[in-house]
């Protein structure tokens, strides 16, 4: 094949009615009509898969993993089919697919499977055929050919793996905003859109909260270089890209804030201060497949010390019992929970060279009033547990201290 290709992923929001499925045609036929060969990724119309998950959950609470994949990958495959529809009405010839259809083989993980191959030759052999090839996101098939999907904001890794797969010219992310901004929209009113950042910021603001792309997406594109480009379905603008760090990057030294309300800290209170005590602890939650965030230990006075961790807030329950299983077993005090908590970060690569960011976050907080109860920071992030209640404050606080508005010169 000569031509280009150019893998588009169309979010929930993008196809959430009709009339939204005929726009999403119109624009993947125009990339066609411009010399392209065409992709497109799909994902469930509008809430459907919320919408399909109340239900299993109204047949039982605890619906077996395998069956849930069963059930919610179905809402891609209405999607892919309407889209295909409408793009034949338009004049175009288009093919849709599931997952399993065009060879996406993931591992055995039920609700949050990994990709570990794609035999693409089947949407190789339709674009020959000047087809317009659609595929279902967010799902594959295991080798003991059982129905798989990806997680949440999974069709963003199906569309970031099929474009690595293919050599595709670019990976575009349509979605209901016109790109990665500096912060939520919705929260800081005047944030601003970022026009390049690389994949290590963008990786870290998904995984702190910035709900544009999966963070699993971000990694592989990191992994294979695979550029993306985020922007509206409902614009011609250009975006923001996402690629690998430039030295023009670096002069920016913050580059965006999130928030992330949905994490729980959990405390064992009265831990004995010996070696390999903590080890255990953690060793004994990780079995239970439970990702631990932020870890404080308290200095020890008294022989005794207090460990804290946030964990995500739908793990809390299982993590509280497990916690209080290990207190048990090593004498600890007991264990108290909050879920009243939030996390703010700041990231940026500029971090790297320039002195004063901690603190200049930390007055922005104080500034406010506001209490912060954990901090963690590596290279490039900064975050800090404050009260639920005041985690917008906090957001905007910090998004005025850096001067990250739309009135700041970039």
């Amino acid at each position: 094949m000569s031509k280009r290709i150019i893998v588009q992923k169309y979010g929930g929001t993008s196809v959430a009615d009709v009339d939204r499925i005929k726009n999403v045609a119109k624009r993947v036929v125009k990339t066609k009509k411009a010399g392209n060969d065409v992709v497109v990724v799909v994902s469930a119309l509008g809430d459907t898969t919320d919408e399909l998950i109340g239900l299993a959950l109204q047949v039982t609470n605890n619906p077996p993993e395998r069956e849930l994949d069963m059930l919610v990958s179905t809402g891609e495959q209405v999607s892919c089919a309407l889209l295909a529809m409408a793009i034949h009405e338009l004049g175009e010839s288009a093919i849709s697919f599931t997952g399993a259809q065009v060879g996406i083989i993931t591992d055995n993980s039920f609700t949050k499977a990994r990709i570990i191959d794609i035999n693409a030759r089947r949407i190789v052999d339709e674009l020959k055929k000047k087809r317009i090839v659609i595929v279902a996101g967010f799902q594959g098939v295991n080798l003991n050919q059982d129905i798989t999907t990806l997680g949440r904001g999974g069709s963003n890794l199906t569309a970031v793996a099929l474009a690595k797969v293919l050599k595709a010219y670019s990976c575009e992310m349509n979605t209901d905003v016109e790109g990665v901004f500096t912060a939520d929209p919705r929260i800081v009113r005047d944030a601003r859109k970022i026009d390049r950042i690389s994949y290590e910021e963008m990786f870290e603001l998904a995984s702190l909260g910035a709900q544009v792309l999966q963070p699993r997406s971000i990694e592989f594109a990191m992994k294979f270089g695979v550029p993306i480009h985020v922007r509206s379905s409902f614009s011609e603008r250009t975006g923001t890209i996402i690629s690998r760090e430039v030295r023009a990057m670096e002069d920016i030294v913050v580059s965006g804030v999130a928030l992330t309300k949905n994490e729980a800290k959990v405390t064992i209170c009265d831990v004995p201060d010996r070696p390999g005590i903590a080890a255990k602890i953690f060793r004994e939650i990780a079995k239970q497949d439970i990702n631990v965030d932020m870890i404080v230990q308290n200095v020890s006075r008294t022989g005794a010390t207090d460990m804290s961790f946030t964990v995500p807030e739908n793990d809390l329950n299982k993590t509280i019992k497990v916690a209080k299983d290990i207190s048990a077993k090593i004498r600890a005090g007991g264990v108290i929970f909050d879920k009243d908590i939030a996390k703010v970060s700041i990231v940026g690569i500029g971090m790297r060279s320039h002195s004063g960011v901690a603190a200049k976050m930390f007055e922005a907080l104080a500034e406010k009033g506001i209490n912060i109860e954990m901090i963690s920071t590596s290279e490039i992030k900064i975050s800090c547990v404050v009260g639920k209640k005041y985690g917008e404050d906090a957001v905007r606080a910090i998004h005025a201290k850096f001067g990250l508005g739309k009135k700041r010169n970039s």
